[in-house]
């Protein structure tokens, strides 16, 4: 009898040291399926409204990269329709690899940016070498194409003040926000209009973030690659000076002074080379009073005009070469809205532009 009760303890203990083997390979399968899972998510991806496509999905959504939006420095844009019939812009990057570990970061925390007035990066591919980010799509294109044009006989509808100064604004806040009010500090790096986009309510969405600067709070970081385009670049990403996000405030400064005149800040196709360079010429009629004169023609009349020579001080306040002179982009927020009083600019003194080749000349989908 006790040789049986031995016996069958024995089969019990060694069914249950079967069975904690069984569990323990269970547990190191499940943590190493869980590793590999991690390893095909972004970083933090439990926080990120970020979905990863495949490249086969973006090549049928794209319907094989047909429809082109756009082009520039990092890369070209197209159209292409998700399979609930979302329209998006899917970025196709251009240029070297990036660490794959540095790229799924940025674009995570990216994934968490939620502002109004900022384009929602819905996603993203990285498979293999291919690099790709997906953007809503905006219906109403970027404002440089209402702004601009090279061809007169085809020149759209001219944007009335209303439009133009709820376009400004908007950028602002959109700035604002990627400065000051989200987990990062963000430098955009490439304010103008061409990523400035306009949804169905041609309200603004900047565009073209996803490869921006992430910065920790403290700012200590030094940037030393050059990332903008000529016209817009401030005077520091040139004279190889610590990087802040007062660069965004000049970008802002100068696109604003655009949106004001409907003309380029540095056009050398004009008749008059003394207006090769519009800032000068603009802060003159500004002190002078005359401010009407840098209004583009046609929308004058029935312009706001005391809200119109606000923002056109508040332009030159941006561009001043002393970034330290520089508003904020709270304070450039609040001088738009009319909350706060603007200081007495100096006038700006002729360009600080580097090399055409030292800059990435980025452009958002819409040109």
């Amino acid at each position: 009898m006790k040789s049986k009760t031995t016996s069958i303890v024995g089969v019990v203990l060694g069914i249950v040291g079967a069975l904690t083997v069984a569990l323990g390979i269970c547990s190191v399968l499940i943590w190493w399926r869980h590793q590999q899972r991690s390893m095909d998510r972004p970083a933090d991806s439990s926080d990120s409204f970020l979905r990863m496509f495949s490249y086969k999905e973006m090549k049928i959504a794209t319907r094989n990269f047909r429809s082109k939006l756009g082009s520039g420095g990092s890369g070209s844009v197209f159209k292409g329709s998700l399979q609930d019939g979302t329209l998006v812009a899917v970025k196709k990057m251009q240029g070297s690899r990036q660490d794959e570990k540095q790229f799924r970061a940025e674009i995570s925390s990216l994934g968490n940016i939620q502002h109004v007035n900022l384009v929602r990066l819905r996603g993203f591919c990285a498979q293999g070498s291919k690099r790709l980010l997906i953007y809503d799509y905006m219906p109403n294109g970027s404002l440089n194409s209402l702004l601009f044009t090279s061809n007169s006989t085809s020149k759209k509808k001219v944007l009335d003040w209303k439009t133009r100064f709820e376009i400004a604004l908007g950028t602002a806040r959109g700035l604002l926000y990627l400065h000051e009010e989200c987990r990062c500090c963000i430098i955009h790096s490439d304010v103008k209009p061409e990523n400035i986009l306009l949804d169905g309510d041609s309200s603004p969405k900047l565009a073209d973030f996803g490869l921006a600067k992430l910065m920790g709070r403290d700012l200590s970081r030094v940037l030393t690659t050059t990332r903008g385009t000529r016209g817009y670049l401030a005077p520091e990403w040139i004279s190889g000076l610590p990087i802040t996000p007062k660069v965004d405030v000049y970008s802002f400064g100068m696109t604003l002074l655009e949106i004001i005149s409907g003309r380029r800040n540095l056009d050398l196709t004009v008749q008059d080379s003394s207006l090769y360079y519009f800032p000068p010429f603009a802060a003159t009629q500004i002190q002078q009073g005359k401010t009407i004169n840098i209004v583009e023609e046609g929308i004058a009349e029935a312009a706001d005009m005391e809200e119109v020579g606000r923002s056109c001080v508040v332009a030159l306040l941006c561009i001043q070469e002393d970034d330290e002179v520089r508003p904020s982009m709270r304070q450039v927020v609040q001088m738009l809205e009319g909350k706060m009083e603007p200081r007495t600019p100096h006038v700006p003194s002729s360009p600080l532009t580097d090399n055409d080749g030292d800059q990435s000349n980025s452009n958002s989908y819409s040109d």
